[in-house]
């Protein structure tokens, strides 16, 4: 991969996820680049997880970045981008990152209730869509995990 290491960026999504909690949504973080770009180019958008705050079920950190590149580059083809997120994407998710062709997924902690990138389901690397992601799980999956449990324990 040209540029930066996969835990750089998890870092910079995992700092998306702590926004997030903040505002007392789920925290999930997420950031697409562009591989290809130069260095100081590479990030495409971010987003955070808003489904609370923006009355809005598909606001998950995952389209909220996929909407922002899309409309920053001009096309909803996403063609070799990576997307970074804190969490395993769910099938909604998974589902708009094969429609955008985002080339590749990294993500931190899985989601045995929800993952769609292989956990539950494995929509990224189904061979009947018409574009399967590469996909590379755990990336600092300790640190979002933590953050995930903490978030949940204050919540009870």
């Amino acid at each position: 991969m040209v540029g930066m290491p996969d835990q750089y960026w998890m870092r910079q999504a995992l700092q998306l996820a702590h926004h997030a909690a903040v505002h007392q949504e789920v925290p999930v973080g997420a950031l697409l680049i562009d591989p290809q770009r130069p260095l100081g180019l590479q990030l495409l958008a971010q987003g955070w997880n808003q489904p609370i705050t923006a009355c809005d079920p598909t606001a998950h950190a995952e389209i909220i970045a996929l909407r922002l590149a899309a409309q920053r580059v001009g096309n909803y083809r996403l063609l070799g981008s990576t997307l970074y997120v804190t969490l395993e994407p769910c099938a909604m998710c998974a589902g708009a990152l094969v429609q955008a062709r985002v080339a590749r997924v990294v993500y931190g902690a899985g989601d045995s209730r929800n993952g769609a990138c292989g956990s539950v389901f494995d929509v990224l690397r189904s061979p009947t869509l018409n574009h399967q992601a590469q996909v590379t799980a755990g990336v600092l999956a300790a640190d979002c995990a933590e953050l995930l449990r903490r978030f949940f324990r204050a919540r009870r």
